[in-house]
């Protein structure tokens, strides 16, 4: 489900496919319908329990509504967007709980919960647990969004608890995951405190709402860009940080402990290219369009014209595991979406 809502505007929005977009949104509606009431599910969408899955949804419709008509998002997935957002807020998911600071907390100690997956012996490789960074920076983008939404199609106190709910959610935001080296904390549960520099904290940068300041976005901007820009995408560790592990090969259980210790991942890069742009506006697209001929050499190897799963950390930056991945090829069409919405 979580690459499915990831994956889904780059694959259809991004190339004027928006009848797909909403064939593909019929179907995830009655997913998303039936988790919420709990209710038996008979469709073949799976990993819906997860705790982001759900804002992820509230993502992928938000891009309906920018790149396809504010209007027509209000009236066509109105409705669920308030249903998700009173799931959420009411604290009726089994693993997200609305703390009262406005953060949302989520228990991964046991069971991988984000897209960092991996897990080995039935543990996960990485327990990211407590409050996770990139899953209260799609609450309070969820929060502003739907806030907004609802408030245009007159619904007032909805809109007006989303909003306050937001102000608080982006205040605690920043004093629990801002550090003092201008960089975001990747999970924080109790004194536990991750001060691994991973790519999570791109998002917070790159969408519409987000609860740092100019300054504090280039602060994050700018830590990514020094320790974790590749020619192929984003790493998923630093490797400054403990446990760097870029290649991606071996046995199975070795390629699982390198999953997300230093891999890149192009699909990262499309966050990052997107907040890029968002503090450089023009005078980012060089430097963008030069970034993405990096993949243009991936396009003539493995699946022809697609993009592999992963890259090795460390040059030359040799692709790995899948050959075709959907999130990396929809990002890279999402970007170049994003780039022709300039004018040269």
């Amino acid at each position: 489900a979580r690459d499915m809502f990831i994956a889904l505007p780059g694959l259809t929005l991004a190339i004027d496919e928006v009848a797909k977009f909403e064939s593909v949104m019929e179907t995830a509606r009655k997913a998303i319908h039936d988790f919420i009431n709990d209710e038996p599910n008979d469709l073949k969408i799976y990993e819906m329990e997860h705790p982001d899955v759900l804002l992820w949804a509230v993502w992928c419709i938000q891009q309906y509504a920018k790149m396809v008509s504010r209007d027509k998002c209000r009236e066509k997935y109105g409705q669920l967007l308030e249903e998700i957002m009173e799931y959420l807020r009411r604290e009726n998911h089994p693993n997200l709980f609305l703390h009262s600071n406005g953060l949302l907390y989520a228990n991964g100690t046991e069971k991988a919960i984000t897209w960092m997956n991996s897990t080995v012996n039935g543990h996960p490789v990485i327990p990211r647990t407590g409050y996770i960074v990139e899953i209260n920076a799609l609450w309070y983008n969820a929060l502003c969004f739907v806030g907004e939404l609802v408030g245009e199609a007159g619904n007032n106190n909805l809109a007006e608890t989303l909003q306050t709910l937001a102000e608080q959610t982006g205040k605690s935001f920043i004093d629990t995951f801002l550090n003092e080296y201008g960089y975001l904390l990747d999970y924080v549960d109790g004194n536990m405190m991750d001060w691994s520099v991973r790519p999570n904290m791109i998002f917070t940068v790159a969408f519409d709402y987000s609860p740092l300041d100019a300054r504090q976005k280039k602060g994050v901007l700018d830590v990514v860009t020094k320790e974790l820009l590749t020619p192929k995408g984003l790493r998923s560790l630093s490797p400054k940080s403990g446990g760097y592990n870029p290649n991606y090969v071996g046995p199975q259980m070795q390629r699982d402990y390198a999953y997300h210790q230093g891999t890149a991942w192009p699909w990262l890069a499309g966050f990052y290219f997107e907040a890029y742009l968002r503090i450089y506006k023009m005078s980012a697209l060089g430097f963008i369009e030069r970034q993405l001929i990096g993949y243009e050499d991936e396009m003539v190897s493995h699946c022809i014209g697609s993009i592999p799963e992963l890259f090795d950390g460390n040059p030359p930056f040799k692709g790995r595991g899948a050959v075709s991945f959907a999130m990396n090829v929809a990002e890279i069409l999402r970007v170049l979406y994003l780039l022709s919405k300039y004018n040269y």
